[in-house]
C-alpha cells in the first residue's frame, strides 16, 4: 500500500486522480517548506477534501498534557465525527508512548513517528499505536541498512497478532519504495516526485512509441 508524503492540496488531488494511494503523512517539515504561513486548520481541511483515507497530521507541542489537547484539536479538523480521517503523529518518545496509550484507549488512531529501530517500533506498537513510522532514509544516514529494521518489526507483529501496521517514510529515492515492501512494510509514504519517478522507465516509452508507429504505419498502408 502506498500513502503521499504531502501537504499541498493542488498536487495531493492531481495525484489522487491516479487512484493508486490510499493516504496521506505530513510533518512540521513538509507544512513549513509547502504553506509556510498558511492556517493549520484551514490546510488539512483542503488536504482532507483534496484526498481520501487517513491523514496523519503531527503534534508539536511537548508536554503530555498539551499534546493530548493539540490531539484532540486535530481531531476536530474533520467535521464528520462517523468517519473521522484524522490520524494524530505522536513524535515517539517516553512521553509520546504515553500519550499514545491514551489516546488509544479513546479509540484515536495515531501515527507513531521519527523512530530509527526496531525496540522503539515494537514499543509503540505495544503501547497501542495504530501506525509505526520507521524513516528508511535517516536510517540509511547513519550507516545502516533500514531493511532488517522493517523485516524483524513486521516478523514480531505477525508473531504476536498485533493490529500496528508498518509505515515507512523518509523516502528519497526509487529503491527505498521496493525495498521497503519487500521488507515487509505495511505502507510506503512517498513524496510526489518519487511517485513520478515510479511511473518512468525508458524501454516502456520506447516500446508504445514503436506500437503506436507501427499501428499508424498500418493505418496510412490500409487507407491508399
Amino acid at each position: 500500500m502506498l500513502f503521499l508524503d504531502s501537504s499541498d492540496p493542488a498536487e495531493i488531488q492531481q495525484l489522487m486522480r491516479w487512484g493508486v494511494a490510499s493516504g496521506i503523512t505530513t510533518n512540521p517539515l513538509i507544512l513549513s517548506r509547502e504553506a509556510k504561513g498558511v492556517d493549520l486548520r484551514q490546510r488539512i481541511v483542503e488536504v482532507l477534501r483534496a484526498s481520501r483515507g487517513p491523514v496523519s497530521v503531527e503534534l508539536v507541542t511537548e508536554t503530555e498534557e498539551e499534546m493530548l489537547t493539540e490531539a484532540q484539536e486535530y481531531r476536530a479538523y474533520d467535521a464528520d465525527p462517523a468517519g473521522n480521517r484524522i490520524v494524530v503523529k505522536v513524535p515517539f518518545s517516553e512521553i509520546g508512548l504515553r500519550v499514545t496509550h491514551t489516546l488509544s484507549g479513546l479509540s484515536v488512531p495515531t501515527n507513531v513517528t521519527c523512530m530509527m529501530s526496531f525496540h522503539q517500533a515494537y514499543l509503540a506498537a505495544l503501547a497501542g499505536a495504530t501506525y509505526v513510522s520507521i524513516f528508511s532514509g535517516r536510517i540509511r544516514d547513519m550507516g545502516y541498512d533500514p531493511a532488517p529494521v522493517i523485516a524483524e518489526t513486521r516478523a514480531q507483529l505477525d508473531r504476536e497478532g498485533m493490529s500496528a501496521k508498518i509505515i515507512v517514510g523518509s523516502v528519497r529515492h526509487l529503491h527505498d519504495v521496493s525495498e521497503a515492501l519487500s521488507a515487509g512494510a505495511h505502507i510506503v509514504t512517498v513524496p510526489p516526485p518519487i511517485f513520478r519517478a515510479m511511473l518512468k522507465h525508458p524501454r516502456t516509452e520506447e516500446t508504445i512509441r514503436e506500437f503506436n508507429t507501427a499501428w499508424a504505419a498500418a493505418k496510412k498502408g490500409a487507407s491508399k
